[in-house]
């Protein structure tokens, strides 16, 4: 299964960036643009992953053009997609921290 979800990034004062993904109400961070898109995409899977192996509900992606509009304030709003297969639901404990 893949999902596209809009992604918020916003750089911090000490020049690192925060991502949000509002409709799943969950964040990460990186020192540059590159490691904040990478942590965002693995962090991402890694939801799905969970969401799917627990059988939990969650909310539907946002088009594109509207959280544009909501979040003026971002320094870049992207599309990131995580890709989740059988094999992720059936080995999931390399997405979930002990």
């Amino acid at each position: 299964m893949r999902y596209v979800y809009p992604a918020i990034f916003v750089k911090d004062e000490d020049d690192s960036y925060k991502v949000l993904f509002p409709d799943l109400d969950i964040s990460t961070d990186g020192k540059i643009m590159e490691e904040a898109f990478l942590y965002a995409k693995g962090f991402l899977k890694s939801y799905f992953v969970y969401a799917e192996t627990y059988d939990m509900d969650f909310n539907l992606p946002t088009d594109y053009e509207t959280c544009k509009k909501q979040n003026a304030f971002a320094d870049e709003i992207m599309l990131i997609d995580a890709e989740v297969d059988k094999n992720d639901i059936k080995n999931p404990s390399k997405y979930f921290q002990n």
